[in-house]
């Protein structure tokens, strides 16, 4: 056979699902066709198939060839570069696609595409290894020549993030600043500004954009008949990438061990990072079921989860890595709630509700989700039995002074924004004898920030940078500082828990939407509600004041720890039976007819004026005509062109 009857034959092979058989094909056609001119395809294709399956050394065996055969063949290039990543050669795999995107100077549909990929690659791989200049340099280049892939634009913005370049978005050729806003990630808008009503509009074009509805799905006609099973539990499937050695699986870890099994069954679908830890090894013991959903794809998986008969569905990931969204449309359960893992809605059709609390969406701000709000004590379980080191380090061995007042922040640094900046700044210059003791995010990030510092008179010698610890160690550490200083927009979430589990004071100024209020959250089911301030302003004079004031922050240390066995943040217990009844009365709306509908009316209207206000002049979270500025632009709009009437915000005028 020919090269391109080799690829129909091995094609159907792969749809039958005889996947070795094809990989035997391939072998077979490339060694009776020693000096053909298409065999470095028939490698590539190999290599792939190889890839897929997970035969690293193979497939790299395998691109080798074809790359020997024919050197200027880029997908091969590529895919070498991708196979050695695997194999953990960083180095070499970034040489390959160095050496990609070097080649690639004449302009075609082919080049582009190739170029594109190699610099999406580079970026990624630059990112995790916190070289993140170099990262936002290669997504640049991949914009020059293709403005408009919105992958790129996106990782491009939050690179900016990482190193604090800010106003974050500009205009790329032909993409304008508001462009840039309305194609940005969920989470990168969160880190970007405060305002919810571009958060939900912004979700829903990501659901609708990005990760495309799908054209066959459930609805709740085909789960019609389903009723509470006789035994009277219900079925709950917990759906996540993080229950592991991750912020979601430390906070959850405890959870699953207390929920009563005479009321739910305990399914947890993992869809993360395939090693082994002992966070993922205690809650996989802790559930009734560990499913791991890794490499079994969409339809298989959410025909699976229907087979098992879950009944409420919970989604861990939301809008962040290496969710399941798009298994998630296909509707597998009657019922689906959005839950902690994204600090937001989902603004998509298929999930029904949303938790949170009464701190974090507060009556009236209903309007904000397209799911229905359920509210408990506290929306953040917590672990109290998490694990700190013994050993507690002095300051001396972290870098601190012994006798000054020691501000912290272990958030990361692509949530920083100019405004919590200045007032940093502004605090260290009012608290003489302070420092400020943050997250080191690389040599690049860090040298920014030290810039940005002293360009508002902080010197380099304020400013201590903690690296990167295991878990144990860095709560164990928690301990040297006084005060736990919250950004805004997007502050503390799982640092924020930590911190007060540590004795460590944590001072926050919540905003409008669900990422800023989070943190104030927290602090006040923790017992300290004295420590939400009203606006920055009294978030700057409280910290000096207590900056300066160390028998206070002492005082409240002890308050924190003799608190914390009481406070409702850490009832872990409190939160389990308060999730089930969360669970009964979301079953009893299913049962009765009274499902919820994803309100997703003019969103794109609201996506187009939100995207348009300059959020790098002024924080949305703190503004006094926040809804009067939606309210003008839509009149506007409508004096135009009739906007269909929308009960969300506020009726528009006839």
């Amino acid at each position: 056979m020919n090269i391109l009857e080799l690829f129909a034959a091995a094609q159907n092979l792969e749809v039958s699902g005889n996947k070795q058989g094809a990989v035997a094909l391939y072998q077979q056609w490339a060694a009776t066709h020693p000096d053909d001119p298409a065999l470095h395809a028939c490698y590539f294709n190999l290599g792939t198939l190889l890839l897929h399956q997970g035969d690293n050394h193979a497939a790299l065996t395998a691109f080798n060839e074809s790359v020997r055969l024919r050197p200027d063949f880029m997908p091969s290039v590529i895919s070498l570069g991708s196979a050695l990543e695997r194999l953990g050669q960083m180095e070499l795999a970034i040489e390959y696609w160095r050496q990609a995107v070097n080649q690639l100077s004449p302009v075609s549909s082919d080049t582009i595409g190739y170029k594109t990929t190699a610099l999406k690659q580079l970026a990624r791989v630059l990112t995790q290894r916190q070289q993140a200049a170099e990262a936002e340099e290669m997504l640049r280049l991949s914009l020059d020549v293709a403005p408009h892939n919105r992958e790129e634009l996106q990782h491009w913005a939050n690179a900016r993030q990482r190193l604090c370049k800010w106003p974050v978005p500009q205009s790329v050729g032909p993409i304008k600043v508001a462009d840039v806003v309305a194609t940005m990630a969920p989470l990168t808008l969160a880190y970007y500004t405060d305002d919810p009503m571009l958060a939900l509009a912004n979700a829903y074009n990501y659901c609708r954009r990005d990760l495309v509805w799908p054209r066959k799905f459930k609805t709740s006609a085909d789960f019609a008949g389903r009723r509470r099973r006789d035994d009277g539990r219900l079925r709950i499937g917990y759906v996540s990438s993080d229950l592991r050695a991750h912020a979601i699986g430390y906070l959850t870890s405890e959870l699953f061990s207390l929920h009563d099994r005479s009321r739910v069954e305990v399914f947890a679908f993992f869809c993360g990072f395939q090693l082994e830890d002992p966070t993922m090894m205690r809650i996989r013991a802790s559930v009734d079921h560990w499913i791991d959903i890794n490499g079994l794809e969409d339809a298989k998986t959410a025909e699976l989860i229907e087979e098992l008969g879950i009944d409420i569905l919970v989604d861990i990931n939301g809008h962040t890595k290496d969710a399941r969204t798009r298994m998630l449309a296909l509707r597998p359960a009657p019922v689906i709630i959005n839950w902690l893992g994204f600090p937001g809605t989902m603004g998509s059709p298929y999930h029904h509700y949303i938790i949170a609390d009464e701190v974090i969406i507060p009556p009236g701000s209903e309007k904000y989700f397209s799911e229905q709000v359920l509210r408990l004590p506290c929306y953040q379980p917590n672990d109290r039995k998490r694990v700190t080191s013994p050993v507690v380090p002095s300051r001396t061995d972290c870098g601190l002074p012994e006798n000054a007042t020691v501000f912290c922040c272990f958030n990361g640094m692509q949530k920083l924004t100019r405004f919590t900046l200045q007032r940093w700044a502004e605090i260290l210059r009012r608290v003489e004898n302070s420092v400020l003791w943050i997250l080191a995010a690389g040599k690049e990030s860090d040298a920014r920030f030290l810039e940005l510092m002293a360009a508002n008179g902080i010197d380099a010698s304020r400013i201590v940078f903690a690296p990167y610890a295991a878990n144990p160690d860095h709560m164990a550490r928690y301990a040297l500082a006084d005060l736990f200083l919250d950004n805004a927009p997007y502050g503390g979430h799982t640092t924020g828990s930590d911190a007060l589990w540590a004795g460590v004071p944590v001072l926050t100024v919540p905003g409008r939407a669900f990422h800023s209020r989070v943190c104030a959250s927290l602090v006040m089911a923790a017992g300290i509600p004295e420590l939400v301030c009203l606006d920055p302003r009294e978030y700057v004079e409280k910290a000096v004041r207590l900056g300066n004031d160390r028998p206070a922050l002492r005082a409240l240390k002890q308050k924190l720890l003799e608190l914390r066995d009481h406070s409702v943040l850490f009832d872990t217990e409190l939160f389990a039976r308060s999730m089930e009844d969360l669970f009964d009365q979301v079953w009893s709306e299913w049962e009765a007819g009274q499902l919820p509908v994803p309100d997703l009316t003019n969103l794109d209207t609201y996506l187009e004026i939100g995207s348009a206000f300059d959020h790098d002049v002024e924080e949305f979270g703190f503004i006094s005509d926040y809804e009067e500025r939606y309210r003008q632009e839509l009149a506007l709009r409508h004096a135009l062109t009739p906007i269909p009437h929308d009960q969300r915000l506020w009726p528009l005028p006839d």
